[in-house]
């Protein structure tokens, strides 16, 4: 399996169509109905399955500067494809690239961090070194998902053992003695139940619409009194928006003063007995 996995090598026709596919599998799992609210829909908002990818193509470059150019493009295609795709399905059409911007970020860094990352195929304690983040942040999405499967089972229990086997695998394949492999799968365990044990269970990023379509202002400000919430205007043409981080449900209202108007909103984030999390503005 491991030799299939990384048979060392990647030509850049490889990557393009492995771009475009993972882009095209991607915008499937985002527009159809039957995978929503599964660890499937994730692949389109979070970032364990594009790990894996981008380990994919980095273990299996000759050098540093192949495996950042070859990673880079291979973000560069895949992520706007992914809105290119859905546009024709979306009611928001091409307002859904205005949530590209943080993985165009992501895109940029993703060339000096395949160049360092390449080192991993080294298969030395270096290796484990620069593992080390991924295998942490992928121990703490695993037990997370966990935690959810076992309120809500079966959800995003896909999600549990696909992070969990990529810690299996990364530490099977890219170190060489029983040593690392131990170090690689129970200090990560430990770091990120630890986080986990103090971390709130809800954690809410996302953009909703404001009702009846208001058009605010560059100056428009939000004022709310929640610790567990912070809010920002996104001012559009078709509508402005409302982007939550939020770490804790309930509902929450706010006031958004723009000139010398005000409106007044209640902000409602719920989980429901499916384990499915709403958000919604509504005018008070």
């Amino acid at each position: 399996m491991l030799k299939k996995l990384f048979p060392g090598r990647i030509s850049w026709w490889e990557v393009i169509i492995f771009a475009v596919a993972t882009a095209l599998m991607t915008a499937a799992f985002l527009i159809s109905p039957i995978f929503e609210n599964t660890s499937f829909q994730r692949m389109g908002v979070y970032l364990e399955t594009w790990i894996f990818f981008a380990v994919l193509i980095m273990a299996n470059c000759q050098k540093p500067l192949e495996s950042a150019l070859k990673t880079f493009v291979f973000f560069l295609i895949s992520q706007p494809l992914i809105y290119l795709f859905q546009v024709p399905f979306s009611a928001m059409g091409w307002g859904l690239f205005s949530y590209y911007g943080r993985w165009f970020v992501m895109t940029l860094c993703t060339f000096p961090m395949a160049f360092v990352g390449w080192y991993i195929t080294k298969k030395n304690w270096l290796s484990l070194l620069i593992l080390s983040p991924v295998l942490v942040f992928l121990a703490y999405t695993a037990l997370d998902a966990a935690r959810f499967t076992a309120s809500h089972f079966p959800r995003l229990l896909v999600t549990a053992l696909f992070c969990l086997g990529q810690i299996v695998l990364y530490l099977w394949a890219f170190t060489s003695k029983p040593l690392q492999k131990a170090v690689g799968l129970v200090i990560p365990l430990a770091v990120a139940a630890v986080v986990l044990l103090r971390t709130p269970q809800a954690g809410v990023d996302c953009a909703v619409f404001f009702p009846d379509d208001p058009v605010f202002s560059e100056t428009a400000t939000v004022t709310e009194d929640n610790d567990s919430l912070t809010l920002a205007i996104d001012p559009r043409d078709d509508g402005a928006m409302l982007r939550v981080h939020a770490t804790a449900y309930g509902d929450t209202d706010f006031t958004v003063t723009d000139g010398g108007a005000t409106y007044d909103y209640t902000l409602q984030i719920r989980l429901d007995d499916g384990g499915s999390v709403t958000v919604n503005v509504v005018k008070r």
